[in-house]
């Protein structure tokens, strides 16, 4: 907890440092200057937090994100994906180029944010799993999240312990929940934790869902095709890829582009990585998004581009940021310093927060996942 107040009192201290120097841009081209294509990604955008969400950082205020529209607008020339397809192969991104993407399928984009890209001109892409369109379910993150918030994580560490046959199993919060546990299951098992979760929580998960509305209609995802959003593939049930079968992949990843396509109407053209880490995009699942039609993929470990990104590994920068400031920093300086960092030591793990903590008398490594959050990375059977 000290390590996570510290660290966030230090970066801010920086981005303000960073910011009112004369000409802040020009001093963070000096860390690299191969940084083409921007890539943001959001979430919720909401005026309040719920037991749904609090917790695992996707939610800023719609004030939080005009602000930040208009930060972007005046700082960078906002593209469409058609933009990254055609000027990534050859023919060019305007400076500063930046892509705004919504992972998941929350409601408040098509409510709140369309209405204000469209007022901005920016466009977006809007990446959905289609098993919780209309509100017939909760996604795993919202219901772990739930749980934890209105039972404790003690319901949450006795679906793990049946799960994993491992009575000492002990996650301590939700970093853990989504940055080792579940990663570290296949599929099946962790839709076994999820059924053990709605048992022991007593959850009627299909009327929770439906009270709660979380996520967008079919209605909404239509409509987004005309507030210049482009629709993108998820995964269907907002899952971690490391672990896929033939099967997972039929399932999670050709299932989810054809229904999408069905509701929207729309050609699906990118990929979105759940959790937004490079250990999920395995081998077998990148050769299964091209024969599928897959043109781009997205992940989110908030390293800068280089000047002719792989469209298959673009990466994003996961941003929860309330002022100028901060959001400069988060795109233009500390994408740099991980893009030179991972150059100097060669690492070709998901990329790390710059920190470590000690637990049983050794250090751990600590990851940023898909929402800003230090995870640690062990493993846990």
């Amino acid at each position: 907890m000290f390590y996570s107040r510290f660290r966030h009192v230090a970066m801010n201290v920086a981005a303000d440092a960073f910011w009112r120097i004369l000409g802040s841009f020009g001093v963070a081209r000096i860390l690299g200057h191969s940084y083409s294509l921007r890539c943001v990604v959001f979430h919720n955008i909401s005026p309040t937090e719920s037991p749904f969400t609090a917790g695992i950082r996707v939610s800023i205020t719609p004030k939080t994100f005009e602000a930040a529209l208009r930060f972007l607008t005046a700082h960078y020339v906002p593209v469409s994906l058609q933009d990254v397809l055609t000027g990534c192969n050859g023919n060019g991104l305007p400076p500063r180029a930046i892509l705004v993407t919504f992972d998941d399928a929350y409601a408040s984009v098509a409510e709140c944010a369309a209405p204000l890209c469209r007022q901005f001109g920016v466009p977006a892409v809007f990446f959905v799993n289609a098993a919780f369109v209309d509100n017939q379910r909760l996604a795993p993150d919202n219901l772990v999240c739930y749980v934890a918030n209105v039972l404790g994580m003690e319901t949450i560490n006795a679906a793990a312990r049946a799960v994993a046959g491992n009575e000492t199993l002990e996650l301590h919060s939700l970093a853990e929940v989504f940055g080792a546990f579940l990663p570290a299951i296949s599929l099946a098992d962790r839709e076994a934790f999820l059924e053990a979760l709605r048992n022991l929580s007593g959850i009627n998960e299909s009327r929770m869902a439906k009270d709660a509305s979380l996520y967008l209609t079919s209605k909404q995802l239509c409509d987004l095709t005309h507030f210049d959003f482009e629709i993108g593939n998820h995964t269907y049930t907002h899952t971690h890829c490391r672990s896929f079968s033939q099967q997972d992949l039929v399932s999670e990843v050709e299932r989810n582009k054809a229904e999408l396509e069905a509701l929207s109407g729309t050609k699906i053209r990118s990929f979105s990585q759940p959790y937004g880490s490079s250990k999920d995009l395995t081998p077998e699942l990148a050769e299964h998004l091209k024969r599928s039609g897959h043109q781009a993929v997205f992940l989110s470990e908030s390293v800068a581009n280089p000047r002719r990104p792989d469209l298959f590994h673009l990466d994003r920068i996961s941003t929860c940021a309330e002022s100028d400031d901060t959001l400069f920093f988060e795109i233009e300086v500390l994408p740099r310093l991980r893009a030179i960092r991972n150059r100097l030591f060669h690492n070709p793990a998901p990329v790390r927060a710059g920190g470590a903590h000690s637990s049983a008398n050794r250090q751990e490594s600590v990851d940023l996942d898909e929402y800003g959050n230090a995870t640690d990375r062990r493993k846990r059977a």
